[in-house]
């Protein structure tokens, strides 16, 4: 006896079954098409809407759900519940490359976006990060022209590497990033074989209003693997696909990818002390002034049923904190407080927040109104607006955070004692053997190949900054 199921009836977006959705509508057997045949215009309507706007920056990327298991214990610190011990809080993670579109290849050089967004018990806690620690600027207005000039030329629409440079060259804030990512490690063979940091500076408060400084570190359990530029130019001739196919697969077979989730503590009254401005986004906090501290795991064990739906649709927002969780006084990362919002508004729509992808598990109550993609209809209530008398969502001060009490240099972005934008990229560049060194200065003068002289000489001069050697081997390079 068979136990085949029929199949479902196909159904217009109204919920009218479809007789036929192969063949249009014909006056007769040469046409022309009726204009009642409503279940072609419907087909055809919904394939011209079915993209929307990629995004600006990390246009390509994979994603995959899973889990973060808290095991060690910085309560004493935070009172978020999410990173309390014991906790396994549902979570999503998306990789991508910064600066290539939806079509780019996955093995180019180029920074990799390491963002998680976890459905906590208290609302959704995004950590939107990169693949490595620093960034190239220090303030948000810098990031339009940061964009632009990693963009395509508006003539040529050819990427510029002679814009890049004079950006840089100009930006020396810029040279800690660019010594990593022309590094052995700028290039990751894998999205399951690179770190993941939060970069930025955060608060953690906890049930006493007491505030720390917080860094968030990822570290791969899979090993660091990274690509030459040889072996990057093989692997996009063979695959364009290949951080996500890698990735997409590995979860298929079973092998899950897994993370350390590690922090680096700090009080206030250290952050007073540093020579150097701890919210500077360009520098790293010293492992051995703030070691490492373990705090979880995060396993990524799912891959989406729906990529469109679950990953092009998902979004992030450095602002989405829980209770226990505060902003620094990082210039950078209160800009993107803004734009990433105002990004996710324009790209996927006013009500994004309330997709499947992005809504919390935590109940929500907001007094948003009206507007596209409005998914829900609210019970009826006098209260949509705020303050009210008839038992709305109100506020409370509970959850408040301390004034900052951060004073006079902890608040600006000068450099202090003397300490400028080449001291942390010397100590690495210092750290590396003479072949790190050695590839370091050819993928850089590579880079820079075609750039006009007077480019190449001021950049060539930053990095005689960092080490006299340095600049002298992409010189060498170069001529």
């Amino acid at each position: 006896m068979s136990t085949h199921h029929r199949p479902p009836t196909l159904t217009t977006a109204g919920g009218a079954p479809v007789a036929d959705s192969q063949h249009s509508i014909t006056a007769g057997p040469r046409g022309p098409i009726l204009l009642q045949d409503y279940q072609m215009a419907e087909k055809l309507a919904y394939l011209a809407r079915e993209r929307i706007p990629e995004r600006v920056l990390h246009a390509k990327g994979a994603a995959a759900f899973g889990t973060l298991r808290i095991t060690g214990d910085i309560a004493r610190h935070t009172r978020a519940h999410c990173l309390q011990p014991g906790r396994v809080t549902p979570v999503l993670v998306r990789f991508s490359g910064l600066t290539g579109e939806r079509g780019c290849a996955d093995a180019e050089r180029d920074m990799r976006g390491f963002a998680l967004k976890a459905y906590t018990q208290e609302g959704n806690w995004d950590l939107v990060g990169s693949h490595l620690p620093v960034a190239c600027i220090r303030d948000p207005q810098k990031f339009p022209d940061l964009v632009r000039a990693l963009k395509r030329h508006p003539v040529s629409h050819l990427r510029s590497p002679t814009a890049i440079w004079d950006f840089w060259s100009l930006s020396p804030e810029s040279i800690h990033q660019i010594v990593m990512l022309f590094s052995d490690r700028g290039l990751p063979a894998s999205y399951r074989h690179m770190h993941g940091y939060g970069a930025h500076a955060f608060g953690l408060l906890n049930e006493a209003g007491e505030r720390a400084w917080v860094k968030f570190h990822f570290r791969t359990r899979q090993g660091i693997r990274c690509l030459s530029d040889a072996q990057a130019r093989d692997t996009i001739a063979d695959d364009r696909e290949s951080a996500q196919r890698d990735l997409f697969e590995a979860i298929e077979r079973g092998e899950h990818p897994r993370w350390s989730l590690h922090v680096q503590l700090m009080s206030d009254a250290q952050a007073e002390a540093l020579p150097f401005n701890p919210f500077d986004p360009t520098k790293v906090w010293p492992q051995d002034m703030f070691p490492l501290t373990e705090l979880g795991e995060l396993t990524l064990d799912a891959n989406p049923d729906n990529y469109f739906a679950q990953v092009e649709q998902a979004t992030f927002n450095p602002a989405h904190l829980v209770p226990g969780l505060c902003i620094s006084p990082d210039k950078l990362l209160q800009g993107r407080l803004l734009a990433y919002a105002d990004a996710q508004r324009y790209r996927v729509g006013t009500h994004h927040a309330a997709l499947p992808v992005n809504r919390p598990q935590s109940p929500v109550h907001t007094y948003h109104a009206d507007g596209a993609m409005r998914l829900n209809v609210p019970p009826r209530t006098d209260a949509y607006y705020e303050p009210n008398s008839f038992g709305g969502p109100r506020p409370d001060r509970r959850h408040a955070e301390p004034a900052l009490t951060l004073q006079g240099d902890a608040m600006r972005f000068d450099d202090r004692q003397g300490l400028g934008d080449y001291a942390q990229a010397s100590v690495l560049y210092r750290r590396m053997d003479e072949g790190e060194r050695a590839r370091l200065a050819a993928n850089l003068a590579a880079a820079m190949a075609g750039v006009p002289e007077g480019i190449q000489r001021r950049q060539v001069a930053h990095f005689r900054l960092v080490d006299e050697a340095l600049g002298a081997g992409v010189e060498a390079a170069l001529a």
